[in-house]
């Protein structure tokens, strides 16, 4: 008989699951936990933003607390690298060891009859390409600006020839991320950037690959739908569900329904359920937590949206808006950006989500503001009064 959780289990699995569930470390964070924990979730997504703090920094931040970034910045980009950076659920830092498991999609990639940019591009600029590729080989790390079109300003968002060959032997796996500065890709041959163990490890086969990940995905989500595994590191449906059936089949999965759920779900039988859920962490729009926004509200009754791609005027909670999870519910939203010049913190808007106690939320709230502020390095917190907590937070935090 298939068994049921409920909506309160469901929920505690996954926070627990994501390391979301209780309180962070005590001692200070080293490269051990932070590698622990990008093997914990699999992928940090990488976003530009850099309102309050970019994308694949914050996750840690989250379910550690305060730590240098410069110990993500080593592992992924030192000279050492525990971590890469391909496609995983969109633009991500992965464990090295998994990057065996992505060579299929490269080679997808390669072969691929798409018509958008890339795949065009690969397929008519062939001999191009092979000239680029080349001078990578003999030149050593470059970036797109170092192919930059005469006819245009050089710079990583300006997708001249030379940036579309870069990207396109990037996406079929010829070139690795070797660092970046500022914000933009430096390149060089793969083979140069893995550790050598992983670059001359074995190709699995697609089917093999595939389980692989969707065992890593069920494991950082504790319970899932089929969608939801299928979403976590971009897998075709009807690939996932094979999987899924093939992991089942061996007892690596169970199926099982969750309460409020309309679809079937999966649980990692490794999972823990706590009894309850004493975390408090502040949760950006690239979280792993919050990836898949149907699953956000299946699992906690929020609807989430990132409000940077919506027009001004149709915005609910602000611009960058961060959930405030505290428990196993969400209890606010704010809405960050880091004044670097002027050392604050400015929290343009802050909202009660509905259902949650204002006198509960606010002082935690208040607590993890404060060491977001120090970890950045911002000496101020200014609270603007937007938005239906803002008086609260405004008098919490003084």
């Amino acid at each position: 008989m298939t068994r049921t959780l409920s909506a309160s289990q469901a929920r505690r699995i996954a926070l627990a699951a994501q390391g979301l569930a209780g309180p962070r470390p005590e001692t200070g964070v080293g490269a051990h936990a932070l590698r622990a924990l990008a093997g914990r979730l699999g992928a940090l997504q990488i976003d530009s933003v850099n309102v309050f703090a970019r994308a694949h920094y914050m996750p840690a931040f989250a379910r550690l607390g305060p730590y240098p970034p410069a110990l993500l910045d080593k592992a992924a980009w030192g000279k050492r690298p525990a971590l890469f950076e391909y496609w995983g659920h969109a633009a991500s830092l992965m464990p090295v060891s998994l990057q065996p498991l992505f060579r299929w999609r490269m080679a997808r990639s390669r072969s691929s009859t798409g018509r958008t940019s890339l795949p065009t591009f690969g397929r008519e600029r062939g001999a191009y390409i092979a000239e680029v590729l080349a001078e990578v080989r003999r030149r050593g790390p470059v970036t797109g600006a170092d192919f930059a079109d005469e006819r245009r300003e050089a710079g990583w968002w300006n997708w001249s020839d030379g940036k579309h060959a870069l990207e396109w032997l990037f996406m079929v796996g010829d070139l690795a991320t070797r660092t970046r500065r500022g914000f933009e890709r430096v390149y060089d041959l793969t083979e140069r950037v893995l550790p050598p163990a992983i670059a001359s490890a074995p190709t699995p086969t697609e089917a093999d690959a595939q389980r692989e990940l969707v065992r890593i995905s069920a494991r950082a989500m504790g319970v899932a739908t089929l969608a939801d595994l299928a979403d976590y590191f971009r897998l075709g449906q009807r690939e996932t569900a094979a999987r899924i059936a093939e992991l089942e089949g061996a007892g690596e999965l169970e199926a099982v329904r969750v309460e409020g759920w309309e679809a079937p779900a999966w649980l990692d039988p490794g999972a823990r359920v706590p009894r309850r859920a004493g975390g408090a962490a502040l949760l950006s729009p690239f979280d792993n937590m919050v990836w898949r926004r149907e699953r956000t509200e299946r699992l906690f009754g929020a609807r989430f949206r990132i409000e940077i791609y919506t027009p001004a005027h149709k915005r609910e909670h602000g611009y960058y808006v961060l959930m405030f999870l505290l428990g196993e519910r969400i209890g606010a939203r704010v809405d960050l950006k880091a004044d670097r010049a002027g050392g604050r913190l400015l929290v343009q808007a802050a909202h009660l989500e509905p259902g949650s106690d204002a006198s509960e939320v606010t002082p935690a709230l208040a607590a993890e503001l404060r060491a977001a502020a120090a970890w950045q390095g911002l000496g101020e917190i200014a609270v603007m009064k937007k938005g239906d907590l803002a008086a609260a937070l405004f008098e919490e935090i003084g």
